[in-house]
């Protein structure tokens, strides 16, 4: 895309379906983005701003094969997907994607130490993070933004470790007591980023469904360059943009609820404010 049709940040409050397959035809059918990450509503009941988390099974599969059909559209060759969801739609969206003629790289455990209490049945900790590529083998994926040290390296002291460390494995194990800290240990390789609980200070507090700041940044590094497009279809509280703000990527994020954008776009001022501040 030349640069007279650079895409611009930018936080919306619309339909991400009509809104994206508009700006497509508006720029030539070209697509644009690095990476789609989104954390769509799990259809479990929950009481957002606007929108209907209730839909009957069939119509809640029709409309994520609508937004993931779009976003699928958005990607460059080299862009992927990931998505955020609970046990009830992980393997309908996994079909979704294959027959989208997406690419499986990893389902990924989110694992965090600190669910909700349930009575009837087990306590819900973790959720899925399902990562497709849209091309097979030539995809972007920054591993060298992402690596831990091994334990060959910090233990065994074995001469045969890679001296760049390893990338993580595909369980992310998320402590509270770490969120403002490291996202890692040295010592492990699996991720250690929790919920975003109500004591937190990253809390935004006017949306209940808050993804954690540490894993959005670890997608946006590996999956992603320094000003490419991110788009997340779902702001919610606007994490995918704050994040993408922080790191130099532009960003496209959507909402129906007019006070969940308005919310968005003061994080994001706080944000930039932080950064030219920093800047003196």
């Amino acid at each position: 895309m030349n640069q007279e049709h650079k895409i611009e940040s930018g936080i919306i409050n619309a339909d991400c379906v009509g809104y994206l397959r508009d700006l497509l035809s508006r720029h030539n059918n070209q697509p644009f983005a690095d990476l789609v990450f989104a954390d769509p509503p799990f259809n479990i009941g929950y009481s957002y701003d606007k929108y209907d988390d209730e839909l009957a099974h069939d119509e809640y599969v029709k409309w994520s094969r609508q937004w993931m059909e779009v976003c699928r559209d958005c990607l460059t060759q080299q862009g992927s997907m990931w998505i955020a969801i609970g046990d009830e739609y992980a393997a309908e969206l996994k079909v979704i994607l294959r027959e989208l003629g997406m690419n499986f790289r990893n389902w990924i455990i989110w694992y965090y130490t600190f669910g909700q209490n349930t009575k009837k049945k087990f306590s819900r900790s973790h959720a899925h993070i399902l990562y497709y590529t849209k091309d097979p083998k030539n995809f972007i994926f920054n591993d060298m933004e992402i690596r831990v040290p091994s334990a060959r390296q910090m233990i065994y002291d074995d001469k045969r470790a890679d001296s760049r460390g390893r990338i993580p494995d595909d369980t992310w194990i998320l402590r509270p007591q770490q969120i403002e800290g490291e996202a890692f240990d040295v010592m492990e390789d699996t991720w250690h980023i929790p919920r975003v609980c109500g004591t937190f200070k990253e809390r935004q507090g006017f949306h209940g469904c808050q993804m954690p700041e540490k894993l959005l940044e670890r997608i946006i590094k590996v999956a992603s360059n320094p000003d490419g497009v991110v788009i997340d279809p779902f702001c919610g509280s606007g994490t995918t943009a704050a994040v993408a703000c922080k790191l130099d990527r532009r960003y496209l994020t959507f909402d129906i609820s007019e006070n969940y954008v308005e919310q968005a776009k003061k994080r994001i001022d706080a944000i930039r404010e932080q950064k030219q501040g920093e800047l003196f």
